[in-house]
């Protein structure tokens, strides 16, 4: 089962978030804290969405007696100049080992395209790491197509700062 994250969910997403980080070698890069999600996801102004996966096997497990989440997506809206609409960008899509196989990582997929294409949404993207060929394979099993021609560039840290302080403190983009 699919459904739209609560703020109940926030431990086990960020439980997951550092699971994720963990099998993509980066673990020490994962610094989010549960606070930063709650407020990212469910603040005045959400940056993000998540959905969560359940497992029907995983029924009553939990403490409550509730289905326990198995995986989740986070994504965000962006913007296309050249469709002139807006698109889902996928940040962080994560089944745990075990739930693997099950459909969970498909049906979360096809709820982001759903809602893409429920809101007139022209384009679904996110990246994924050159080595990670389990989950390569699986989005060209989709019909997903690599963006070959482009590169994702990032500027964080001392290179962001050093950037930041050539802009004219008085400008107020927004």
């Amino acid at each position: 089962m699919i459904r739209a994250a609560t703020p109940a969910d926030v431990p086990a997403v960020h439980a997951m978030i550092r699971e994720l980080a963990a099998y993509e070698r980066a673990l020490e890069d994962a610094r989010a804290t549960e606070e930063q999600l709650r407020e990212a996801l469910f603040g005045e102004h959400p940056a993000a969405f998540a959905l969560i996966a359940e497992s029907d096997e995983n029924a009553g497990d939990g403490a409550s007696g509730a289905p326990e989440p198995v995986g989740f997506a986070i994504w965000f809206r962006n913007f296309s100049t050249w469709t002139g609409t807006h698109g889902v960008y996928l940040e962080d899509l994560y089944v745990r080992p075990e739930a693997r196989g099950g459909g969970h990582g498909k049906a979360l997929l096809a709820t982001l395209a759903r809602i893409c294409t429920e809101r007139g949404y022209q384009r679904f993207e996110w990246s994924v790491l050159d080595w990670n060929t389990p989950s390569i394979g699986f989005y060209k099993s989709l019909g997903a197509e690599p963006m070959d021609e482009w590169t994702t560039y990032r500027l964080s840290g001392e290179p962001l700062r050093t950037l930041a302080a050539l802009a004219q403190s008085d400008e107020n983009p927004n």
